[in-house]
């Protein structure tokens, strides 16, 4: 396993060019007024399979030899890595068996099946999925793609700041970003390292699953307390991620957010911006717009995660029956 670099993103770049969406990189006037600064949103949303966890599967699973490919991969996750696996499984002709927890949110265990994955329930407060899916992969000799502590799914999953950098064609003054296990903010931390030191990397969590936070004013990898409910189904790992949380360390910042903050970003992005952002893929615009985190008087990139959001919850967020 090679240690998780910037060479490893630019090379990730190259790899998912032929499969990924190179997501747009959205500004508003209502959210520019609303902050008092330029805000960049960019729209994985839009991404293959409705989230950025598309970048990072396909960088892992297209370099497959073809006879790990006649094995297959599992993979675990709560629903978006579960559907970014499942769809780079099927473009590059393998299959893909998923551990998801049994209140994963229907429209993303339909989204993995429409990908012809195989899913496979257990319960997130008494089992554990990392247990199940190495006992999978040993049991039907696939290859076990993580969700975040994989070197080339970090790095795939830092395309996003690579292209984010690019499309602004400036440097940022600070960029917000969601985690769950860190994946995705960690390959983010690559490229900023590196090409834009200056901009702050801020993580945004929920207020109940704010384990990155607490990780990093304790200096080490720890958890949050359990058994506290959230909307934000994806952001729900009890911990940072072991080669995830020491790139992370060097995070300028933390803010969290509460359910109610969440769905009130949603609806704005709804009403303003015409976007269907998920309760997870809302965290950092929600930082923004509740005053979390200052964005007064400079350029702020806000990474938009995730657009794959239960109807009915869409629904109720919407039109206000919840979160106030």
């Amino acid at each position: 396993m090679h240690t998780p670099s910037i060479e490893g993103v630019v090379d990730a770049a190259r790899q998912i060019a032929p499969a990924a969406v190179r997501t747009p990189l959205i500004e508003h006037p209502a959210l520019n007024e609303a902050v008092g600064g330029r805000v960049l949103l960019k729209a994985e949303t839009l991404q293959v399979a409705g989230a950025f966890k598309f970048r990072g599967a396909y960088n892992r699973i297209s370099r497959l030899t073809d006879e790990e490919k006649t094995r297959g991969v599992v993979a675990y996750s709560s629903g978006n890595h579960a559907q970014g696996v499942a769809a780079a499984a099927k473009a590059v002709g393998t299959r893909a068996l998923i551990v998801m927890p049994s209140d994963s949110p229907a429209v993303k265990v339909e989204g993995v099946r429409a990908f012809g994955g195989e899913v496979r329930f257990y319960d997130r407060w008494t089992e554990s999925r990392e247990a199940i899916g190495a006992e999978i992969a040993a049991e039907r000799g696939c290859v076990l793609v993580p969700p975040f502590d994989d070197p080339f799914v970090i790095e795939g999953q830092g395309t996003v700041g690579l292209e984010m950098l690019e499309q602004a064609g400036a440097p940022m003054d600070q960029l917000l970003c969601g985690a769950s296990g860190g994946g995705l903010i960690a390959g983010i931390n690559l490229v900023m390292a590196e090409q834009s030191p200056d901009t702050r990397v801020i993580v945004v969590e929920p207020e109940a699953f704010d384990d990155t936070r607490r990780s990093l004013a304790a200096g080490m990898r720890g958890g949050h307390p359990e058994g506290a409910p959230s909307i934000c189904d994806a952001l729900m790992a009890p911990m940072p991620g072991e080669l995830t949380f020491p790139i992370n360390q060097r995070l300028s910042g933390a803010a969290t957010v509460t359910d109610a903050e969440v769905a009130g970003a949603m609806r704005f992005a709804f009403r303003w911006l015409k976007l269907v952002i998920e309760p997870g893929g809302a965290v950092s615009l929600a930082a923004l717009l509740s005053g979390k985190v200052a964005g007064e008087g400079l350029t702020t990139g806000v990474v938009l995660s995730g657009g794959n959001v239960d109807p009915g919850l869409f629904s109720a967020v919407i039109e206000g029956r919840f979160g106030g």
